[in-house]
């Protein structure tokens, strides 16, 4: 399976090289954990977990990175508004953010380093941009990486250097897309920052965000790694500003290939809370709504392009789910069955759900194609369902289709039915049905099958027997 994906620094779909054969190292932007995370933030998480579940589907082995930003200006402002700790202000959020993961079955990365535990390893980083010439302390005693110094920035965000402004100092953890200039490394103390300060070289203070990921990505995964990915509003300044630090600290190429997705907007606006279309995952859920559905939408369009998060998405979802689970109940009980007709005359098993498989992959090995990727599961369902409904699927070949199936699963994570667990009362009045329609008692089953409507569970008969779903 050769994979090839969209770089943002040379602008083109490259195939994918590890520096190390067989072996992937990978970070990617993590939360600022001063608030609940949205579901904008949540399309680049699930574009980062697509991302190393095809890395892993393709037998590569994956070392993945997601900082927590648990320090900048808008924890703080945030602790000292509670009138709490910073350490304690943070720890709220960043247990809701795995909560939360969990809720979209995101797949744990394989460290998720916090800012605030990394600060020695920024402090040399810092010392090390002195040492070369590129940082200087202004007199605020802050201290800032000189752009002009680095005849290379703007490189990823393919800036026109002739057009900067000199002599231009961003202060702020964030600023205008439109401000390039030199950036704060270590932010000198004030009285905002309360309590919030560490010892260093330059007098007490703390490290700029941008710092932070250069710190600590060196530290997991070496001086130069794979694939460094986030959303597109990352790309500048703080990518670049990565990029600047860590390759003029070392001397070395920083990331071979940067990824990024792009914009989620809600009912074709962008998202924000004047716009009253903000939403947490936390506020879809108190709408109804399931992890696995949200999770369906944002997979769904390519990570390149704009997403429109609409309601009738989700609604859509939901709808395109059931499918997906009334499928696989079929090719279960056709599974459990012997006997009925042969699908394969040599005995081996059988290859029809083989030519999706190869789609699927091929979507996903063509950039993350996550839209032709579901375009291939249901080309399965649909083949599956013709077969059984024309009564030449056997046991062997709905067990080929569940196996499909549960491998396009481990990429995509959303196509396996939730087990949901059977009340006693319910699979009383289901087994007491089973028996009356053995006896061709239609009446009694028909009232029955209210009984358990009423309990919240619907059954529908099929030539395979009832299926028992949550209404």
């Amino acid at each position: 399976m050769d994979l090839s994906f969209y770089n943002s620094l040379t602008r083109r779909v490259e195939p994918l090289r590890p520096l190390v054969p067989g072996t992937v190292r990978m970070y990617t932007c993590g939360p600022t954990v001063y608030n609940y995370a949205h579901i904008g933030n949540f399309r680049a998480y699930m574009f980062e977990d697509l991302l190393r579940r095809t890395l892993e589907y393709a037998g590569l082995a994956v070392t993945h990175v997601m900082n927590l930003t648990d320090v900048d200006d808008k924890t703080i402002r945030g602790s000292r508004a509670a009138g709490v700790p910073l350490r304690d202000y943070t720890a709220t959020y960043k247990k809701a953010f795995f909560e939360d993961l969990d809720t979209l079955g995101i797949e744990r990365a394989t460290v998720y380093p916090a800012a605030t535990d990394h600060v020695p390893e920024m402090i040399a980083l810092i010392g090390k941009l002195f040492e070369k010439g590129y940082a200087y302390q202004a007199p605020d005693k802050s201290v800032y990486f000189s752009v002009a110094k680095d005849p290379d920035y703007g490189k990823l965000a393919h800036l026109d250097r002739s057009g900067m402004r000199a002599s231009v100092r961003i202060s702020n953890d964030e600023y205008a897309k439109d401000d390039v200039g030199d950036f704060a490394l270590w932010k000198a103390w004030d009285e905002a920052d309360g309590d919030v300060k560490w010892d260093s070289p330059w007098g007490p203070g703390r490290p700029g965000w941008h710092i932070e990921c250069s710190a600590m990505s060196a530290k997991y995964l070496g001086e130069t790694f794979d694939i460094h990915t986030g959303g597109i509003d990352n790309l500048f300044p703080h990518h670049e500003n990565e990029i600047a630090q860590a390759e003029c600290a070392t001397g070395k190429p920083f990331v071979k290939l940067w990824m990024h997705c792009a914009h989620l907007r809600v009912d074709g606006e962008k998202m924000s809370k004047s716009a009253g279309n903000f939403y947490t995952l936390r506020d879809l859920l108190a709408k109804g709504y399931t992890g696995r559905e949200i999770r369906y939408v944002l997979l769904g369009g390519h990570y390149r392009q704009p997403l429109n998060f609409a309601f009738d998405a989700l609604a859509a979802s939901r709808t395109a789910l059931s499918r997906i689970d009334e499928f696989t109940v079929r090719m279960e009980a056709l599974a459990a069955t012997a006997g009925g007709p042969v699908g394969s005359p040599d005995g081996q098993a059988p290859s029809w759900p083989d030519k999706h498989l190869e789609s699927f992959a091929s979507a996903l090995a063509d950039d993350l194609n996550s839209p032709l990727a579901f375009a291939a599961v249901f080309a399965l369902v649909n083949e599956g369902n013709r077969l059984a409904q024309a009564g030449s699927l056997d046991a062997a070949g709905a067990a080929a289709a569940l196996a499909a199936l549960a491998k396009m699963d481990a990429v995509l994570g959303v196509l396996a039915r939730p087990a949901a667990a059977i009340p006693a009362e319910v699979q009383a009045l289901l087994d007491e049905r089973a028996a009356v329609r053995r006896a061709k008692n239609w009446a009694e089953s028909d009232r029955l099958r209210d009984a358990i409507a009423a309990l919240g569970w619907t059954v529908k008969d099929t030539k395979d027997g009832p299926r028992l779903s949550k209404s």
